[in-house]
């Protein structure tokens, strides 16, 4: 009879520590079969630190990259806006305005604009405490998926093709997105932005109805649909990552 023996290899951790000063912070690991070298990245809408690595690098090495790396890390996080929660108090913006949130009441109703005594635009919510940021997020999400259903629809209309659907989701890469199938998908944090850049990006998304590129017969059909283009994406380079900031 013959045994086959197996040498079991250590897992890698899919995270490590990098301590620098008082501080230590995580760095989710990742290897790659298409990276060439190591490489540091910082999400602007999360935080996230992932270390890429290529395949053969060592653990070790990577380790020690990125500890050599620790004041880097500390001032790009430093750097990051803070994160605030959809709670009692807080101030998102709405469409762009800013926006105070008020718990008014325990009886449980949903979330809505309402103006304070001082006439300022408040999101008013009832129920529970600990339900708040739950009703005002499921809030700006209905307002979302209305307003880019009326801009899609009238981009649409304009453009001659319909979309077959719409979806609205909590991406962190992309603000849009279209499918060979015409089905549209949508970021909710668009409604944090001005009206403009929601408009725009729905624009976007349908001009892909029919030109599945970024060719400039594509922009050329965004831009007839929304001559606001250039203005709504030179918002979105200055102010795009603020809007992960929320929730």
């Amino acid at each position: 009879m013959r045994f086959a023996f197996f040498t079991r290899t250590r897992e890698e951790p899919d995270e490590i520590e990098v301590a620098h000063d008082s501080a230590r912070y995580r760095v989710a690991l990742r290897r790659s079969t298409r990276a060439r070298r190591l490489t540091l990245r910082i999400s602007s809408a999360t935080g996230e630190v992932v270390l890429t690595l290529p395949q053969k690098v060592p653990l070790k090495t990577a380790m020690r990259f990125a500890q050599d790396h620790g004041p880097w890390i500390a001032v790009r996080l430093a750097k990051l806006p803070g994160r605030v929660e959809m709670a009692d108090g807080a101030t998102i913006p709405l469409r762009g305005v800013p926006h105070r949130i008020v718990h008014w009441s325990k009886v449980r109703s949903p979330a809505q604009v309402e103006r304070d005594a001082a006439g300022l635009p408040v999101i008013a919510v009832g129920g529970e405490a600990e339900f708040v940021q739950k009703r005002v997020r499921e809030f700006l999400q209905r307002e979302a998926r209305r307003d880019l259903g009326e801009a899609v629809a009238r981009h649409t209309a304009n453009l001659g093709i319909p979309a077959r659907r719409i979806t609205i989701r909590d991406t962190r890469t992309r603000w849009g997105s279209c499918s060979s199938r015409g089905f549209l998908n949508f970021s909710w944090r668009l409604i944090l932005a001005p009206p403009h850049v929601l408009d725009y990006l729905a624009a976007h998304e349908v001009g892909h109805l029919k030109e599945m590129n970024h060719s400039n017969r594509f922009w050329r059909i965004v831009r007839d649909l929304c001559p606001g283009t250039d203005e709504a994406e030179a918002w979105l380079k200055r102010h795009g990552t603020e809007l992960h900031r929320y929730g």
